[in-house]
């Protein structure tokens, strides 16, 4: 992303002050200049939201120097895993979380009124993909996170084809909502919109009730959304449901002022946006993976169909397999860190689904989820688990049957500040979702989880995919299933 991909009227808020495009490239070129002379290679940043981030960003892309975003909530021994696989020789960051690096010599850089320090870090020589630009850090079933190079080209072909395809909408002021190291967030609520010319509001994930990688407190979120009236966000399924959950105990409504409420990361389900968007939530699911530079399909007001991913954004290419797979083309990936597999034209996404008569993508489940029970019958747990979510008693359910007569749950009841669902209405949430399942894939028997799941219970990743291998071993005997 460099300057002249900044369109006019392109800004930052962070609450206090307002920066414009003149003092965004300004600051930018500024860190640029800074990070040629030290020779810098490779730049880390490990912060919160703010706009000393995006002016990092914005400097990494001037220089021509690798970007790699690290999430806040990694461990020590994921940052220490990010930071010598890629090889990174530079980390900007806050004094406090510098101070993990006691031996590094550390230098003061205050950008955007941030006081941070950088630290040179020792770094064997490491040849990257061509046309490397980021590199992101994907957290999946195992602890050691992989590194995904993101090619500077497919990066600003998502970007414009974001700008294109919601270029009706004339969003001018996008508040952003998630850790900008998740690449959804850098890509489509940064890039794109400052692309635009839009306004981006940036403020600490704590302001928006946004702590760790899954404590979510909706009441101070819609707080922030009232007061910042943006016409954009993009949200997790979890969050939104949090919010709809919110606005209906609180008989609210969302800002009139929103005109698209973008959720990915996971399945969402028809049902939750159906509440959402009775409450005032312009709520359009969409689909994406960090291999082909995030976003790839979209629903959008005029182009909607519930329960499908969207349509195709103009930058995207999609494809079913023969055995139903989902393969996508178009903004793929240079490679994975440390690998020289060539990338294939087509990249297999691992996802299952179909394309429909009038080109909605529909995904169905991972592919190496796939649940075959004692029937033959083949279920995408994924698939039971949306449903089983969608009934407002249920927070969070994982769902089993391999080789089984019939599929069983693990389910945790959605909490509020004054209680949380008993037996008897997690028992009337599996008769719900059950009605709107086929036989095959009805749940016949569950046990209330034993803790939630999130990365502090081991019953997650960092980013809030369940940790199924955990989860089963943890309530196996509940479930009565043979270990």
């Amino acid at each position: 992303m460099s300057g002249l991909l900044l369109g006019p009227g392109a800004a930052l808020e962070d609450g206090r002050q307002t920066w414009a495009r003149e003092a965004l490239e300004s600051a930018a070129h500024g860190l640029a200049r800074r990070l040629r002379a030290e020779g810098t290679r490779v730049l880390a940043t490990l912060m919160d939201n703010s706009p000393a981030w995006v002016i990092a960003d914005l400097a990494a892309a001037l220089a021509e120097v690798v970007h790699v975003p690290l999430p806040l909530f990694f461990t020590p021994e994921q940052l220490g895993h990010a930071l010598q696989a890629a090889a990174v020789d530079t980390l900007l960051a806050p004094a406090a979380l510098a101070a993990r690096w006691p031996q590094a010599p550390a230098q003061p850089c205050e950008l955007a009124a941030q006081a941070l320090v950088c630290l040179r870090l020792p770094a064997a020589p490491l040849t990257l993909p061509a046309g490397t630009a980021k590199i992101t850090f994907t957290s999946g079933s195992t602890g050691a996170p992989k590194g995904v190079c993101l090619d500077g080209a497919a990066l600003q072909r998502v970007a414009a084809g974001l700008v294109q395809a919601m270029a009706p909408l004339d969003i001018r002021r996008h508040l952003c909502a998630l850790p900008f190291a998740v690449l959804l967030e850098n890509i489509a609520g940064l890039m794109a919109p400052l692309r635009r010319g839009a306004s981006c509001v940036v403020l600490p994930l704590a302001e928006l009730g946004l702590t760790g990688s899954s404590s979510f407190d909706a009441a101070r979120f819609h707080a922030a959304v009232v007061a910042q009236r943006p016409d954009s966000l993009i949200l997790l399924p979890q969050m939104l449901r949090a919010w709809a959950g919110y606005l209906s105990r609180s008989g609210q409504r969302a800002p009139a002022s929103l005109k698209l409420v973008a959720v990915g990361g996971a399945a969402v389900g028809a049902r939750l946006l159906d509440d959402a968007q009775a409450l005032g939530i312009p709520a359009y699911e969409g689909y994406g993976l960090s291999e082909a530079a995030s976003v790839q399909t979209l629903n959008l007001p005029g182009a909607d169909r519930p329960g499908s991913a969207g349509r195709p954004l103009p930058h995207a290419r999609l494809r079913v397999a023969a055995d139903g797979e989902i393969e996508v083309a178009g903004s793929l990936f240079a490679g994975y860190l440390r690998d020289p597999t060539p990338v294939p034209e087509w990249w297999p996404s691992g996802d299952l689904g179909h394309i429909d008569a009038d080109g909605f993508v529909h995904i169905s489940g991972r592919k190496k989820h796939l649940l075959i029970t004692a029937f033959g019958r083949n279920v995408s747990p994924e698939w039971v688990e949306t449903a089983l979510r969608g009934e407002p008693a249920i927070a969070q359910a994982v769902v089993f049957g391999d080789g089984q007569a019939a599929l069983s749950a693990v389910l945790w009841p959605l909490q509020t500040a004054a209680e949380e669902a008993d037996e008897a209405e997690l028992q009337a949430a599996v008769d719900a979702a059950n009605t709107r399942l086929p036989d095959y894939a009805r749940i016949r028997s569950w046990v209330r989880a034993r803790a939630a799941f999130c990365p502090e219970t081991g019953l997650a990743t960092a980013n809030g995919r369940p940790q199924r291998p955990a989860i089963w071993d943890r309530h196996a005997d509940a479930l009565a299933c043979p270990a």
